[in-house]
């Protein structure tokens, strides 16, 4: 089974993955990992998130390849070997932010860009048997994040979290919404919760 984690910049998505790693929630084989990866592709992207000029296209293929070394290396012999699998962003994080960075791209003769990332990924992606969604409002994540990068600043926070509505629309039973604005302690008791309920169903 595949869970992936998702969210805005300073939802906790990385402190509630901590958190389950130590958690008797999850069995003790399972995989914990996270997009961007520690690959080298990984690397390429993280490289064009200091940028502020890079190429929203070009970014968005970088993220890509990252996403795809990620399915063959880490995420399908895991759950091949029967493994659960929990995932910091996933591919729901590629269709929410670049489709906010391709919303104003102007050489891109698309519709509609969540949907142009989306089907870059169909023919090779595996989704997710649940997600937890962190939902925080776009103020509190770019304060909570640190505005560091041009992917934690307000404005950008608001278009994604659009877009992750209308991918929660679009498929509301895989996933779970959990309030981040409130303590850690109740937000994390209540990924673990939700991850019990994923696991015992």
């Amino acid at each position: 089974m595949l869970v992936t984690l998702e969210g805005l910049d300073g939802s906790g998505k990385s402190s509630a993955a901590d958190h389950l790693a130590e958690s008797d929630a999850v069995p003790d084989d399972a995989v914990f990992t996270r997009e961007p990866t520690a690959s080298w592709y990984g690397e390429a992207v993280e490289r064009s998130i200091g940028d502020p000029d890079a190429d929203s296209v070009a970014e968005l293929f970088l993220y890509t390849a990252d996403h795809a070394d990620h399915l063959s290396r880490t995420i399908r012999p895991a759950l091949d070997d029967g493994r659960l699998v929990v995932s910091d962003r996933y591919s729901d994080s590629r269709f929410a932010y670049q489709g906010a960075t391709l919303a104003d791209y102007p050489h891109l003769d698309v519709a509609d860009p969540l949907d142009y990332v989306r089907e870059i990924h169909a023919p090779f992606t595996r989704k997710p048997d649940a997600t937890v969604y962190l939902d925080v409002d776009p103020e509190t994540g770019a304060r909570r994040a640190g505005s560091t990068n041009k992917m934690e600043q307000v404005e950008f926070l608001e278009s994604v979290r659009e877009n992750y509505e209308r991918l929660i629309d679009d498929d509301p039973e895989r996933f779970v919404r959990v309030d981040a604005t409130r303590s850690q302690e109740a937000v994390l008791a209540d990924v673990e919760s939700a991850v019990l309920d994923v696991l015992g169903e």
